[in-house]
């Protein structure tokens, strides 16, 4: 009679907008057979009852159970996926120092497949146990290990954007550890790029390749050209970073004479695809260029926490100069690889950069006001945010939407008396476990469970 290959019933969470929150108690989430919503069916709809007596007790049919919700799922848009290995250590070392010191020598192991294979098999399925339904993953230089975590994504059933990464500055990059020439680098990205999009047509979930320099200081003018013209080419996402630290920002000063956004725009590297990790040095002139090539900012929290050396103004970004905005858990500057941390760090950080840090600033003076986000605009990132910034149908519970959802219970919240279901949210993404999240599944296929 109605055609759906399943029907979920349940009370799901989604944002409505980046300042609130959709709660569709008891709905009915009618799914088609390519793992989108197709219909959504409120208790208060005729045909509400006649779609549970169609497909209730048979296999199509899945109800969630009390005390449990649903969620979308999460959109992380910056890891390293090499740099799981490393997660929680040397966090205490400048970003130049970092990087040169550990991690550098860590991504040039992944030379060797195997090696690969088992980091990323590993952290594939940590994310999806976390509720992370998409990733858009920074690789290394190597195009093998870059295309096996392509695989594993494909295979697990994860929505990843992989990313050859580009370092061919010889001047700029260990010798152990960067691309041979410029034209080696560019020649390796294109072929990836066409092996992923091989790949990724027999996915369900997708599977897409991304053009990758790792930012500015590692590569050079003919190599930043060449990727440009490869993403234009053949019409696929692109990420770097942009204005990550003091360090990184006044690199790009000293060479150019502008901002990364600026140089970044000219080489090519900003349109509707593009997203830039961290931007905390965005000025205003630059947020405009943002918002006017649809460039979407991943907004790293605990990362820059540890290596921004300032707070990324989401709350501008998002309301003044209307620029897209998600969350990244920046693995492994980020030492958490769960967006519910990343979320209560947003709001946290923001809080700071709103009050000010320094009592001896009269209160007035001492923070950028209007820059506190709420717990609502954090889960936006997280969600919605990080959809719009890929261009995606996700991370919204809502017709013509992916079917990518956590389900996740309450049973290890406080709740002595009656919540409201808004104050289950919110103790929901505050203090949740990660063993309080029983299913993931993207594309309608389950890809974890307790």
């Amino acid at each position: 009679m109605f055609g759906f290959e399943r029907v979920v019933k349940g009370t799901a969470f989604t944002s409505q907008s980046i300042n609130e929150i959709d709660i569709l108690e008891n709905y009915l989430f009618c799914l088609n057979k390519d793992g989108m919503i197709e219909k959504l069916v409120s208790p208060k709809e005729e045909i509400y009852s006649a779609i549970i007596e169609t497909y209730q007790g048979t296999s199509k049919f899945q109800e969630i159970p009390k005390g449990e919700y649903l969620l979308p799922g999460f959109i992380d848009l910056h890891v390293h996926a090499p740099q799981w290995p490393q997660s929680g250590l040397a966090l205490d070392k400048p970003l130049y120092d970092w990087l040169n010191t550990y991690t550098f020598p860590l991504e040039a192991k992944y030379k060797d497949t195997n090696f690969a294979e088992k980091v990323y098999s590993h952290l594939v399925d940590e994310l999806l146990s976390l509720g992370t339904t998409t990733v858009l993953y920074f690789g290394t230089i190597h195009k093998e290990a870059n295309l096996k975590l392509a695989e594993i994504c494909a295979k697990k059933g994860q929505r990843g954007l992989v990313g050859k990464v580009v370092m061919d500055d010889h001047e700029a990059n260990p010798k152990f550890y960067r691309d041979e020439t410029t034209e080696q680098a560019l020649a390796d990205t294109e072929e990836f790029i066409k092996d992923v999009k091989i790949l990724g047509k027999n996915v369900k979930q997708g599977v897409y390749p991304v053009v990758t320099p790792r930012f500015i200081p590692s590569c050079t003018d003919e190599g930043l050209k060449g990727l440009g013209e490869l993403a234009e080419k053949y019409d696929v996402h692109v990420q770097s970073h942009c204005s990550e630290s003091d360090w990184a920002h006044q690199f790009v000063i000293d060479r150019f004479g502008e901002s990364d956004t600026k140089s970044l725009n000219k080489f090519g590297l900003l349109n509707d695809k593009s997203v830039m990790a961290h931007c905390g040095f965005l000025s205003a002139e630059d947020a405009e260029i943002f918002r006017e090539t649809g460039t979407a900012v991943a907004h790293c929290p605990i990362s820059n926490a540890y290596f921004g050396n300032a707070v990324t103004r989401v709350k501008q970004l998002l309301h003044d100069y209307q620029v897209d905005v998600g969350l990244g858990t920046d693995i492994s500057g980020g030492f958490s690889p769960s967006l519910y941390d990343n979320m209560k760090q947003a709001v946290m950080s923001s809080r700071m950069l709103n009050d000010g840090v320094n009592h001896e600033i009269e209160s007035d003076e001492r923070g950028v006001s209007n820059s506190n986000i709420t717990l609502k605009e954090a889960f936006y990132l997280a969600t919605a945010g990080g959809g719009k910034s890929l261009s995606l149908p996700i991370g919204e519970l809502k017709e013509g939407f992916t079917w990518d959802v956590q389900v996740v219970s309450t049973h290890h919240l406080p709740v002595f008396g009656e919540d409201t279901l808004e104050e289950t949210f919110q103790k929901l993404i505050y203090i949740m476990k990660p063993e309080q999240i029983k299913e993931v599944w993207v594309q309608d296929q389950l890809v974890y469970k307790q």
